[in-house]
């Protein structure tokens, strides 16, 4: 059977028969036993009403099936949920670990044959852009039955989100950008162009906790027929054939509730789509926060979760309303029908009421998608490493062999870099990298295809992000080194000149991807002309050996700690009870602006239904004793209104008991319905306020606190918790309420009429929560272990769909499954643990129900008369304390929402800090006295530094590794703590807000981030500018000089853009970075390098890096078209700050900064700074092997 004919409904069943198997006799014994009180107090009634002489069987038999039938009831319904929550765990698991597992071999577009490509596919495919269909695999040597198992379920997944893909326009010249859908939904194609691991976490969390509550399917196919056939069958031996009256009202309504239920289906289906667009959406703000933040977008962002969620809500709240019908109506069936039968069963067949009836196909990158039959190793252009140690990202699950691992680390030039961590090469890298420095993280990537045994290495561009001494050093002790020896390399560069000493055979493709020379590099040179005069040009540079300017790193003044290379720090897990910070974190925010009103009318609502509940279980007492008292025939039982002469001759207006009891209903159910629309309101506005405050929490943290934490643990914040608010949180509260409520008033009830059942009941009460406390102190530590071993699924889910090429390169999917595996175990363990516990307190509660229950018929038997409600009493006890438990478990994801609800805060936006209008009109800046540091306990990065940087000039800034280069740059943007005074165009910065200070400066980095969706969205995310102004930018930024109208692939306006920029090349995304800062129209522009500095004073091994605009990484002609556009596309008035990577790039510079230790030590004219004999600057050029040509640049520009 195909995988398009299979269900995973049926794959369930297949693995899960037997289980099943013993489900079905667990609920028929449930629905047997359930019959066991009814039964039980029916034949005592009988007895009490007798004379009992006449009994077959005696009493004390049927007291003990009031005790022994609810046990054996207790033990099924436990054994069933035991049962079905181990298959919920071995479910999740499984289904997770299958979705894993395709996610590792889906397809890349550029695999796929016979497929036509979008006009928009430019560049390689990445995971994020790769189809999710499912497909024959070559190489599934049992017939792909995880692909099987599965793919329907994308499939089905797929189809309902509603997404479709097509084929992006290429026009893109509209005079304006066209509104988006008014649901928010991405345009065309977003289905394959987005954000892959969103769909993953979807699929592994929202969709798979939707499959798994159908996990009791049999309740409606076994239980629910069954039990009402037995019910039928019991009321008719009681009531005759008026109970076949009742039956036929529930079948005369039943359409009611099916039609409701196929809304309710409708409505789900619907909240499912705003749910996976919120999710998706939520996912890829996360992955990008620290460029959102940098940007100033934090608002608009903001907002735009905001309308996510606003429409998830809309749908969560007619989902509520169409429950609330339901429960409606599966109130107002039993009670009609009890109406009906009672009318049926007193006025037709004058019978008396007694008391027993109560998602770059050209190009060197397509080299990745060769037939592999052989080990490979790939090492990618941008550099992707895990979120552990140094080691851990080389060895990549092969054993460790010290002798190799060493001349590993010495050809790749890591030796020194290791002696700068701390912790060694033990030292954690951080999510994406982010301790590591550009080159760090090339050279790491390099090392790990080196250590492989693989014979075919993908070395696709590694030495770009390297200076030129680091390149040559792994030209000459890697390449020509004894571990290559012997092995098939195939080198991806745009530098012929590196290939020179050590390629055997060049190819040289065109832009098309066709081969335009191949053969010996002499004769590839004489056949490409073009080639032959980058060649020419790339080894001129090179044999300037342009000197690194970040070479040594200037000692500290103090030795900094020994650390152990941690950088993530281990998510903190609560003890004891839910806080009632957490608590009031929800309680708050269900009243809003008005909680008195709320509580009172929520409350009050409830208090008044519960006190007309207990009236209506009087007057039906009351109706019944008439019959004692008079004849059947003088009770006035249909009848509206009655005359009845008292034996005063009084004239007595008397209304019917059914019409009585009928009006208290109906009051009754008015008033709940109304208290029950105040409490659904009051969630949905909790549900909005408490995502707005995580998700502002978050947007407004530093930067320094989002380095420590891992973006899965925020996203299982805003998705599984947000998602137990919406649903179990105000669930059991509103049953909590309602409980709290019915058993005061029954309480109440008992106190006054039978006064010895208070210790009873005060008995079971200490008893039910004592082993509720036992049971809180063990459940609410597995919960939160629960809870924190769902986050690194997920994060093992995203770092592997992040490294999927150099995965599937390595063939280490088998390594990576089996992390998998031990995640999913670790969490398997404690959810199994979590259910288990829930049966230990609910069998223990049900054996005190049914003792209670028990004695309490041995007491109406042979003692006195009593009240019936006590039995619903001591009941009402029990499943209030552990309704109280369960909503204090689900608390638990309150109380890690609040956590993340009060994270530090950059400073909050004020009207004060509004700029004026007309602000900034000039680039000028100038800094006195600037001090910063990390943290307010940490040392100082920066030391008084001064300068004035005059609107419109060029400025180069130069230091050693820990100058403060970096630092600099977060400075200007308040990223870190600073004193002194800046002035951004006459306004000190500290008094603008951060959001408008920074979204009129721009950084241009490595690796630009980009979001999925249109190349619009990108350039303009918040649809501020036109069609023309954008495609202006992109004009001077200089991408349509690179590409030809009649070019297949040209990139427009319209062409999606993967979530990353997956399916653009570096220099792609570098023009799209560059165009996106001319379309802000900043007057500050920085380049950054951002080589490592101090982040947490504490932890000198924790850096933040922005990368700079690394050219080496590109092609020459991409790389001279960028530098024209810097130097010519930029407004006269537009500062430009560039932290030098390679001195060649700012020796034109109107001035250069250079610093040293977080001091500024020089600063003026690079042709003034050359004529200072103990220089820094010329110091650094005097040992430039390029000296002269550096010399004249700089007198060219003076």
């Amino acid at each position: 059977m195909t995988a398009h004919k299979r269900h995973i409904f049926f794959g369930i069943m297949k693995v899960f028969r037997f289980e099943y198997c013993i489900l079905a006799l667990s609920l028929i014994l449930r629905v047997i036993t359930t019959f066991a009180i009814p039964i039980g107090i029916y034949r005592l009634l009988n007895h009490i009403s007798g004379d009992g002489e006449s009994d077959i069987v005696r009493p004390w038999v049927w007291i003990a099936w009031i005790a022994i039938g609810p046990l054996l009831g207790s033990i099924a319904v436990q054994w069933y949920i035991f049962v079905a929550t181990r298959m919920l765990v071995q479910s999740q698991a499984l289904i997770t670990q299958l979705v894993f597992n395709h996610a590792l071999r889906v397809r890349m577009k550029a695999e796929v044959t016979n497929s036509s490509s979008s006009a928009t596919s430019t560049a390689a495919t990445t995971p994020d852009s790769a189809s999710i269909a499912p497909s024959e695999r070559a190489d599934s040597p049992d017939g792909s039955e995880e692909d099987t198992a599965f793919s329907e379920t994308t499939s089905a997944t797929k189809a309902s989100k509603g997404k479709h893909s097509k084929t992006a326009s290429t026009s893109g010249q509209s005079s304006k950008a066209p509104e988006q859908p008014a649901d928010g939904s991405q345009s065309s194609g977003d289905s394959k162009a987005g954000n892959f691991v969103g769909k993953l976490n979807n699929l592994v969390t929202t969709d798979l906790n939707n499959l798994i509550d159908g996990r009791d399917f049999l309740f409606v196919v076994l239980y629910i027929p069954f039990q009402v056939s037995l019910c039928i069958w019991f009321l008719y031996s009681i009531l005759g054939w008026s109970a076949l009256v009742g039956l036929a009202v529930i079948i005369a309504l039943f359409p009611i509730p099916g039609y409701i239920a196929k809304l309710v289906q409708g409505v789900q289906k619907e909240k499912m789509k705003k749910t996976d667009a919120r999710v998706q959406t939520v996912t890829e703000t996360m992955n990008v926060i620290r460029m959102i933040k940098i940007f100033g977008w934090e608002p608009k962002v903001n907002d735009q979760l905001a309308q996510k969620r606003e429409e998830e809500l809309g749908y969560l709240k007619k989902f509520k309303l169409l429950e609330l019908s339901n429960g409606l109506m599966n109130f107002a069936i039993p009670v009609l029908t009890m109406i009906f039968t009672f009318m049926t069963y007193t006025v037709l067949m004058k019978r008396q009421l007694t008391g027993e009836m109560h998602y770059i196909p050209s190009g060197p990158e397509s080299y990745r998608h060769l037939p592999r039959e052989e080990g490979v190793a790939y090492a990618a252009q941008e550099s992707w490493v895990q979120n552990e140690t140094i080691r851990d990202n080389i060895l990549f699950g092969a054993p460790y062999d010290e002798e190799r691992y060493n001349k590993v680390i010495y050809q790749c030039g890591l030796e020194r870099d290791l002696t700068l961590f701390e912790a060694g090469d033990k030292t954690e890298v951080g999510e994406k990298g982010l301790t590591l420095s550009g080159g760090q993280k090339a050279r790491i990537t390099l090392a790990r295809a080196v250590y492989s045994s693989a014979q075919i290495l993908l070395l696709d561009d590694v030495l770009a992000a390297l200076d030129v001494h680091t390149s040559k050093w792994i030209v000459e002790n890697c390449f020509k080194g004894d571990l290559i020896r012997g092995r098939t390399v195939l080198l991806v560069t745009h530098n012929v000149h590196v290939a020179r000493p050590i390629a055997d055979f060049v190819v040289s493709l065109g832009s098309e991807g066709r081969i335009s020379s191949q053969g010996s590099l002499s004769k590839a040179l004489a056949s490409n002309k073009k080639l032959a005069a980058e060649a020419k040009h790339e080894a001129e540079e090179m044999n300037k050996v342009e000197e690194a300017v970040n070479e040594t790193a200037e000692p500290s003044a103090a030795p900094a700690a020994k650390s152990d290379g941690k950088l993530v720090l281990a998510e903190e897990i609560s003890e004891g009870h839910v806080g009632w910070p957490a608590l009031k974190l929800y309680f708050a925010n269900l009243g809003g602006d008005t909680p008195i009103v709320f509580w009172t009318l929520f409350v009050g609502g409830m208090f008044f239904t519960v006190l007309l509940e207990t009236v209506q279980a009087w007057y039906l007492g009351y109706w019944a004793q008439q019959y004692e008292t008079h004849d059947p025939s003088e009770v006035n039982v249909s009848a509206s209104v009655s005359l009845y002469y008292a034996p005063d001759d009084e004239l007595t207006l008397l209304f019917s008991y059914l019409t009585v009891y009928s009006s208290m209903l109906l009051v009754s159910v008015v008033i709940y319905l109304g208290a029950c629309f105040v409490f659904v309101y009051g969630c949905l506005r909790a549900s909005r306020a408490i995502h707005q405050q995580l998700v502002s929490s978050v947007l407004g943290t530093t930067l320094r606190w989002l380095d420590k934490t891992p973006t899965s643990r925020i996203i299982t914040r805003c998705t599984q918790d947000i998602q137990a608010v919406d649903g179990p949180i105000s669930m059991y509260l509103g049953y909590l309420t309602e409980m709290t409520i019915t058993m005061m008033m029954k309480f109440a009830a008992v106190v006054v009429i039978s006064p010895p059942f208070i210790l009873p009941g005060i008995l079971v009460f200490v008893l039910g929560g004592w082993c509720g406390q036992i049971y809180m102190k063990a459940q609410l530590s597995v919960k939160r272990e629960m809870s924190n071993a769902r986050s690194p699924v997920l994060g093992h889910i995203g770092a592997a769909m992040a490294g999927l090429t150099s995965i599937r390169a390595y063939g280490a999917q088998d390594a990576f499954q089996m992390e998998s595996y031990k995640r999913i175990d670790r969490y398997s363990r404690a959810a199994r643990t979590f259910y288990n516990l829930n049966r230990w307190v609910c069998i223990r509660i049900d054996v005190l129900a049914g003792l209670f229950s028990a004695g309490l018929a041995a007491y109406l038997v042979y003692g006195e008369e009593s009240y019936s409600s006590e039995v619903g009493f001591s009941g009402m006890i029990l499943w209030w304390i552990r309704i109280l438990n369960e909503f204090e478990v689900s608390g638990n994801s309150l109380e890690r929402i609040q956590q993340y609800v009060v994270i530090e805060q950059e400073p909050k936006s004020t009207d004060h800090g509004v700029p004026p209008a007309y602000w900034p009109t000039s680039g000028e800046l100038i800094v006195e006295d600037l001090s910063a540091r990390y943290s307010p306990e940490g040392p100082k990065v920066l030391q008084d530094i001064s300068f004035h940087v005059k609107s419109g000039e060029r400025i180069g800034i130069v230091g050693r590794t820990g100058s403060g280069k970096s630092s600099l740059t977060l400075a200007l943007l308040r990223c870190i703590l600073t004193e002194g005074m800046v002035l951004y165009d006459g306004m000190p910065i500290d008094t603008i807000n951060l959001d408008a200070l920074r979204s009129n400066i721009t950084i241009i980095p490595q690796v630009p981030e980009l979001l999925s969706g249109t190349l619009r969205q990108n350039l303009d995310p918040f649809s501020q500018h036109d069609d023309a102004v954008l495609n202006d930018a992109l004009r001077a930024a200089g991408l349509f000089s690179l590409q030809s109208e009649t070019d297949e692939g040209r990139i427009t306006l319209d062409s999606q853009i993967s979530s990353g920029g997956g399916n653009l090349s570096v220099g792609q995304r570098q023009i799209l970075a560059l165009a996106r800062a001319i379309v802000r129209q900043s007057k500050l522009l920085i380049l950054d390098e951002g080589r490592s500095c101090d982040l947490f004073g504490t932890l000198p091994n924790i850096n933040f890096y922005f990368d700079n605009l690394a050219t080496s990484a590109i092609d020459y002609e991409t790389d001279t078209v960028i530098q024209t556009s810097l130097r010519q596309q930029l407004g006269k008035d537009v500062t430009l700050l560039t932290v030098a990577h390679r001195l060649q790039t700012i020796m034109d510079a109107d001035k250069i900064m250079v610093l040293d230790a977080g001091r500024l030590v020089e600063f003026d004219k690079p042709s003034e700074l050359l004529k200072l004999e103990k220089g820094k600057l010329k110091a650094l050029v005097d040992e430039s092997g390029d000296r002269e040509h550096l010399y004249a640049m700089a007198n060219d520009s003076a």
